[in-house]
């Protein structure tokens, strides 16, 4: 059979919505708001998402008999229904789940239904049996209802990314649901007046609140942004359940830019989409309990590919919470937002940092291609943006987190092969680059760019400090790697010698390309004077004394060679003379 893809066009030639909004049963209790979301729904596709209006079967109160709904919905197996559309299928009304012997069935009750009669339902699975016969590539079901008996996966999961166009040719169905077989909709306290909880929450989605900063808005993005906000709405006692029944695809409900991206037949351009989080998807339980995991699994060889996925799990968490949704690069610059992101970016990048110090402390060889993996990808959201510099250039500053965490931790461990691991993991090429880069010169640069703009200065404490980044990471990320490692009194000792490694490391890859003899310069640079022994010094001395059975020599640093590394030393020392701190 002819894979699908291959038949199918990245953009709809139609689209069609069903449409069932019912307040007033013939049998069943009454609700008060359910046609009125309809209607809301079915005014926004036409007006805002260009549904024709001809193509919009909409149902409400005694319209909506089971045989009428069933046969709108057939109606959609007829051949005129063209492959590249999509079809939004929406009800509004009362669920229900019944208990069989092999697990929970699921119910839409129809305006004419008995509730003492089951044969009278719908069964949610004769629609999702049904739309085989549909041909219409993406299919899109919302119940403002709760049942159970959904048997659905998610197979986006967050943080992964997918190709706008290519998920245009890709088959999918997917579903959306107020709450499961035990909970109660809520019918009214939501976001907006005559709404219920789950319906105000999805207006506000279709209407922009779940768009990507591009202005797009697919059904996982959609759905991400209703489970968050139900779930944690004060008048809400549901938890939505969303996912596929078939397929890979996304219902792309708003794409501004995809006429764009089609215009050229002779590039192959297009746009990723990223796929939000969702607080459900990931209960690993809390940091401590994933320090012990992954211990666990770095002292076993043949537990290496479940560290791979566990921490892969993790990157692409925190890919998800470090998206442009969740860190919006328009706004203007304020102090308060500055220290607000900052804060946000320490708390969703914890995890991986502190993980990620286990792995460099603790790597067998074995794991030298998971800690690469795990610093690479974890840069896959920092192509070139537009919005405020700060902004932008603050993105870099959870990578820097990770990276000193890991060194520290490697250094302290007298891991020079985890540290030469992570300073030479490779950034692969982008269209933002026109050559791979290491790790190491990626977060040097991202530092640079910070450094340029003040933007630690302007942290309470820090307005006068020569280092001030160097100086707030000092003291931020002491507890808690003294709390993994134990490093005590050490720690000082430990983290100069990594500021010192690293600079040295950006300096020499710098050199090597040819460039400015440069590397960042950390709290170790107003510790060196000219009569003074500080960690640069001290290190270089070091160096001397052990020759080739130097440490980081040894583990590749430098290239493994001792004169790269004296060359670049003696450079940055003679920098570090005019930097006029003393």
């Amino acid at each position: 059979m002819r894979d699908i893809r291959f038949l199918l066009k990245t953009h709809y030639t139609n689209s069609r919505a069903l449409l069932i909004g019912i307040n007033q049963y013939k049998d069943a209790s009454p609700l008060s708001y359910a046609v009125s979301d309809a209607e809301e729904v079915r005014d926004i596709l036409i007006n805002e998402l260009s549904f024709p209006r001809d193509n919009i079967t909409y149902l409400v109160d005694a319209e909506a008999t089971k045989d009428h709904l069933l046969r709108e919905f057939m109606r959609f197996t007829m051949a005129d229904i063209d492959l590249d559309e999509r079809i939004f299928v929406f009800f509004a009304g009362h669920g229900h789940t019944r208990t069989g012997i092999r697990g929970e069935v699921g119910y839409l009750v129809p305006y004419d239904a008995n509730m003492k009669d089951f044969s009278t339902f719908i069964r949610w699975d004769e629609l999702t049996r049904n739309a085989e016969l549909i041909r219409a590539k993406h299919m899109f079901f919302i119940m403002d209802a709760c049942y159970g008996g959904l048997a659905l996966n998610r197979n986006l999961h967050p943080g992964s990314t997918r190709f706008l166009k290519d998920m245009m040719l890709r088959y999918s169905r997917q579903v959306l649901t107020a709450g499961k077989a035990d909970e109660v909709v809520s019918d009214s306290g939501g976001p907006l007046p005559n709404h219920s909880v789950f319906t105000g929450h999805l207006i506000e989605g279709l209407r922009g609140k779940a768009a990507t900063e591009d202005g797009i808005i697919t059904a996982g993005g959609l759905m991400a942004y209703v489970y968050g906000k139900v779930a944690k709405d004060k008048n809400s006692n549901q938890t939505p359940h969303y996912g596929y029944f078939d397929g890979d695809g996304d219902f792309i409900i708003q794409a501004p830019q995809l006429a764009e991206l089609e215009s050229s037949d002779e590039k192959d351009l297009d746009s990723l989409i990223v796929i939000p989080s969702v607080e459900e998807d990931y209960s690993k339980g809390n940091t401590t309990e994933k320090i012990r995991k992954v211990k666990s699994l770095l002292a076993s060889d043949s537990a290496a590919i479940e560290l791979h996925d566990y921490l892969i799990e993790e990157v692409s968490q925190f890919l998800a919470s470090t998206s442009d949704d969740s860190f919006k690069m328009q706004g203007q610059f304020s102090q308060d937002e500055l220290l607000k992101r900052v804060t946000r970016y320490e708390e969703v990048c914890n995890d991986l940092s502190i993980l990620t110090a286990c792995v460099a402390y603790w790597a067998k060889p074995i794991h030298k291609a998971i800690l690469q993996k795990i610093l690479a990808r974890s840069t896959d959201r920092l192509e070139a943006k537009q919005g405020p510099a700060i902004w932008i250039n603050l993105r870099w500053y959870p990578l820097i987190i990770g990276l000193y965490c890991a060194g520290i931790a490697a250094v302290e461990g007298k891991r020079y092969d985890s540290l030469s691991n992570i300073f030479y993991a490779i950034i692969g090429y982008s269209e933002y680059h026109n050559r791979d880069e290491f790790f190491v010169e990626a977060v040097a640069n991202g530092i640079s760019d910070l450094n340029s703009a003040n933007v630690f200065k302007q942290f309470p404490g820090h307005e006068s400090q020569y280092v001030p980044m160097s100086e707030y990471l000092f003291k931020t990320l002491q507890p808690k790697l003294d709390d993994v490692l134990f490093i005590g009194k050490n720690y000082e000792r430990s983290f100069d010698e990594f500021e010192v490694l690293f600079s040295l490391a950006a300096a020499d890859v710098r050199k090597q390309r040819n460039a400015n003899t440069w590397g960042p310069i950390g709290r170790f640079g107003w510790k060196h004077s000219p009569h003074d022994d500080g960690p640069l010094k001290r290190i270089i001395l070091e160096a001397e004394e052990m020759g080739e059975r130097w440490g980081p020599i040894q583990a590749g640093l430098f290239g493994g060679r001792q004169d790269r590394w004296k060359s670049v030393a003696s450079e940055v020392l003679q920098k570090m003379g005019k930097l006029n701190w003393w």
